[in-house]
């Protein structure tokens, strides 16, 4: 399955990914929603800023994936903490995730860039920051 994953510009997700120094992308709600149960380990994820650019500039490979159970705020508070150094979360996001109930963390290797090119969103209605696609060449203008 490949995704469409929208990153952090502000917070350089995008360049820490291709550089090596961050390994780790995470989501998290009250409740269990996108992608929660629906990424896995060999999908790949292709990676757009949310800056409004509105291209897909690099793609990289699920290697491992963290659904977390029902958790208080101290245990999500501590498993950001545990991937701390993997996640290279901004304070910003840091106060976004850590704290939510349900987590998913995804562990991403072979990120690579590129030639970038737009995607077509208007089946997404009502859309989040990570989408399922199937596959990349439904999306791709």
């Amino acid at each position: 399955m490949d995704h469409v994953v929208y990153l952090d510009a502000k917070a350089n997700e995008l360049e820490l990914l291709l550089t090596k120094q961050k390994s780790m992308l995470i989501r998290g709600a009250t409740g269990r929603k996108m992608p929660y149960g629906r990424v896995f380990q060999g999908d790949v994820l292709y990676l757009i800023n949310n800056n409004a650019e509105g291209l897909i500039l690099a793609r990289g490979n699920v290697k491992r994936v963290v659904n977390s159970e029902k958790m208080s705020p101290g245990e999500s508070i501590a498993l950001v903490d545990r991937y701390a150094t993997q996640l290279k979360l901004s304070e910003k996001q840091y106060a976004r995730w850590a704290g939510k109930r349900y987590l998913v963390l995804i562990e991403i290797d072979q990120v690579m860039e590129v030639d970038p090119f737009p995607i077509d969103k208007s089946a997404y209605g009502n859309m989040d920051d990570w989408f399922p696609v199937e596959t990349i060449e439904t999306v791709k203008l």
